[in-house]
């Protein structure tokens, strides 16, 4: 499972990020622009020891992504779209993108002919957005447990 963060823009939610997929066995793929420096402290003090644990890769736009992500299925995640993430049948090599804070992906990016598909996660209506590590570990975590808990997903 690889879960892609489109310039992601507050250090914590990536340092988060980190200790998630450290935790799963996913991979963590960041589309540059960044907001900060990935040496920042305040993102090594949320991955706290487990950077060493985690596969993190940087790309320096999303074309770049693509061409190492490929071929997968990808499932953007937008407060406005229909369908809900827990109704994908997750496979292994699927991505799961997400959006900068605090704006989300974008139409443009959207229509991407690389997206799969665009999910959201169920939240009380006249609310904007979950964080986007939390987002990310909510999905991770249906993913992983579609999948049988596999020992690294």
């Amino acid at each position: 499972m690889k879960v892609l963060f489109y310039s992601p823009r507050i250090a914590p939610n990536t340092g988060n990020a980190i200790r998630m997929v450290a935790a799963t066995g996913a991979e963590l793929h960041l589309v540059e622009p960044l907001g900060f420096d990935l040496s920042e402290p305040k993102l090594r003090r949320a991955g706290l020891d487990y950077h060493d644990l985690a596969s993190v890769t940087v790309h320096p736009d999303l074309p770049a992504a693509w061409q190492a992500l490929m071929p997968a299925r990808v499932f953007a995640f937008t407060a406005h779209a229909n369908s809900s993430f827990a109704d994908v049948a997750y496979q292994g090599n699927d991505v799961l993108m997400f959006g900068p804070e605090p704006t989300g992906l974008d139409a443009q990016t959207l229509a991407d002919p690389h997206i799969t598909g665009q999910v959201r996660i169920p939240m009380i209506p006249g609310r904007r957005s979950l964080n986007l590590s939390n987002a990310a570990a909510v999905a991770v975590y249906e993913a992983w447990r579609q999948l049988g808990f596999a020992e690294g997903i």
